[in-house]
């Protein structure tokens, strides 16, 4: 690994913690000509399956977009980055997990909204405003009233 401070190719491990939930496995290193340190992750590379939009074009999955308009929805809210992190690590699982070659945007914002709710209320309103393209008070009400009762869920499911 390749030292961010000096570019020297002689880098150090110092620790190593694996974490199996996220399949991540986060290094510390050392490099011995400036004595810096810096941590490095690991993280299996799956494909991801491409988007369609909603009006047809495909494009490529790209995790920093995800977490740029989660973050966008977070803004000015108090929820930690590691948090913002697990829950993107969530969303790209299920998304991985449905194996399918190509997945619609609006599955991926159901599934960012799911998380936002749970991260942050006031986040997951925000967002649900530009994701449904709210027109009226009464869009943001609705919201409001989905977030204070949540539907109760079946046995079994």
């Amino acid at each position: 690994m390749r030292c961010p401070f000096c570019s020297s190719d002689d880098t150090q491990v110092v620790d190593t913690r694996s974490n199996p939930e996220a399949n991540v496995i986060r290094r510390r290193r050392r490099c011995p000509k400036c004595d810096k340190r810096f941590t490095t992750y690991e993280r299996v590379e799956l494909r991801m399956p491409r988007l369609v939009k909603k009006d047809g074009s495909r494009t490529d999955y790209d995790r920093d977009k995800l977490v740029g308009s989660m973050m966008l929805a977070l803004r000015k809210r108090s929820v930690a980055t590691e948090a913002v992190d697990a829950a993107v690590d969530r969303i790209e699982e299920r998304l991985r997990a449905l194996g399918e070659r190509e997945i619609p945007t609006g599955r991926v914002g159901d599934l960012v909204m799911r998380e936002l709710a749970k991260l942050d209320k006031i986040a997951y309103i925000r967002f649900a405003s530009v994701y449904r393209s709210f027109e009226t008070p009464d869009d943001f009400r609705d919201a409001v009233q989905a977030i204070k009762s949540p539907r109760k869920r079946r046995r079994g499911s």
